[in-house]
């Protein structure tokens, strides 16, 4: 059965707290990043705002920001704990990629873009940063992926088993990343040259909407919609 937007996969959301922000989303366009690439189809980045209009992922102002940048420690989705969508199994623990340690709009989106133009299989490292793939234990064509974790972060290794909401590492600035942030899909095969992207949903989460908390169950976050999420039961 094939899983789109109308038909999408259900899984816990892998983030815990508020100010959350999907950036990148479904919701917004399908593929979400512009390509059905490396199992991209449905992806998410997810990362932290803070109250401020706009998406400001760090406390520099954006004059200051645009400029001159800013740490990637002080970034509020930084560090962040990401946990199991569901129980699994780990295919794939890639840690060991060093962070690039100041955040500066024009370098990050010069490294994208060479990543882009320049793309080969050797270079996934380099794109996808410290990672986890992980596979659904009641599916043999379910897999998640998580990217951009940070540097001495990752929590499994490969062949562990996990549970959902186990910690599978903490968000970071590695590979081809423009800021602190998760990258993560749903796809139908480790093999990420091959793989189809499938479509997400998570089993609840809260939207702020109105100046009051909302909960969504079975919901793809909407474009900068601001969320928080509903702790699993265990």
């Amino acid at each position: 059965m094939e899983h789109t937007l109308e038909n999408p996969v259900v899984v816990e959301f892998p983030l815990r707290g508020e100010g959350w922000m999907a950036v990148t989303t479904p919701a917004h366009r399908v593929p979400s990043h512009g390509t059905d690439m490396l199992g991209q189809r449905y992806a998410y980045d997810l990362l932290i705002v803070d109250d401020r209009k706009g998406v400001h992922f760090h406390p520099a102002g954006t004059p200051r920001g645009g400029l001159f940048g800013g740490r990637t420690r002080e970034s509020y989705a930084w560090g962040a704990p990401i946990h199991a969508p569901f129980d699994g199994e780990v295919v794939q623990a890639s840690d060991g990629m060093a962070e690039r340690e100041w955040i500066h709009p024009v370098r990050e989106l010069a490294h994208q873009l060479r990543n882009a133009f320049t793309f080969t299989p050797e270079k996934l490292p380099s794109i996808m940063g410290n990672h986890v793939l992980l596979r659904a234990l009641d599916s043999d064509d379910l897999y998640a992926g998580f990217a951009h974790i940070a540097l001495g972060t990752v929590a499994v290794a490969e062949g562990q088993r996990v549970s959902t909401g186990d910690l599978i590492g903490n968000v970071g600035h590695t590979g081809n990343s423009t800021a602190p942030h998760l990258h993560f899909q749903l796809m139908d095969s480790p093999d990420l040259m091959t793989a189809k992207g499938i479509a997400c949903a998570f089993r609840a989460y809260e939207v702020l909407r109105d100046g009051a908390w909302v909960r969504v169950e079975n919901g793809v976050p909407g474009r900068r919609e601001r969320i928080r999420s509903v702790v699993p039961a265990r």
